[in-house]
C-alpha cells in the first residue's frame, strides 16, 4: 500500500512538473527603444536630505503590443540628471489602440543642494524639473 501510494504521489508530482512547463502564454519581446516622456508629476518640489519621494513619468505608447523596458537615469554631475524611457515591442494578437503608461523613479537626495532632472521628450527636447534638498 505504502509503495502504490508512493507511486501515484510521484505522478501527480511529475504531471505538475509537465504541465508547468508547457506555458505559450507569452510574448517574446522582439525589440527595445526609446520612447518619449510626454509628462513628469513631482510631488514636492523641496525635501529632506535622504527621504525618498516618487517622481512619476507618463508616455504614450502606440499600441498594447508596446510596454514599459526601463529607464537610461544617468548621473550628469552630484545634482544633475538626465533620464530616457525605453519601452519593449513584442509581435502578436493585441490591442492596436494607444495608450498612457505611468511609471515612476524612487528618489532620494544624499545632499543638500538644488537637484535638476531633464527628461527626454523626443528629439533635442527635454522636460526639466528641480528638487530642492534641505
Amino acid at each position: 500500500m505504502k509503495t502504490f501510494l508512493n507511486i501515484g504521489f510521484s505522478t501527480l508530482l511529475l504531471g505538475l512538473v509537465v504541465v508547468s512547463c508547457n506555458d505559450d502564454d507569452y510574448q517574446t519581446i522582439e525589440s527595445i527603444a526609446k520612447i518619449k516622456i510626454d509628462s513628469v508629476k513631482v510631488m514636492k518640489d523641496t525635501m529632506s536630505v535622504f527621504s525618498i519621494q516618487s517622481i512619476k513619468t507618463y508616455s504614450t505608447y502606440p499600441s498594447h503590443c508596446d510596454g514599459f523596458y526601463g529607464y537610461d537615469y544617468i548621473y550628469e554631475d552630484d545634482l544633475e540628471r538626465t533620464v530616457t524611457t525605453y519601452k519593449y515591442m513584442t509581435s502578436g494578437p493585441c490591442q492596436q489602440s494607444s495608450y498612457v503608461g505611468t511609471n515612476q523613479i524612487k528618489f532620494s537626495p544624499q545632499q543638500k543642494g538644488t537637484y535638476t532632472f531633464r527628461f527626454w521628450n523626443g528629439g533635442k527636447n527635454w522636460i526639466t524639473k528641480t528638487i530642492v534638498a534641505e
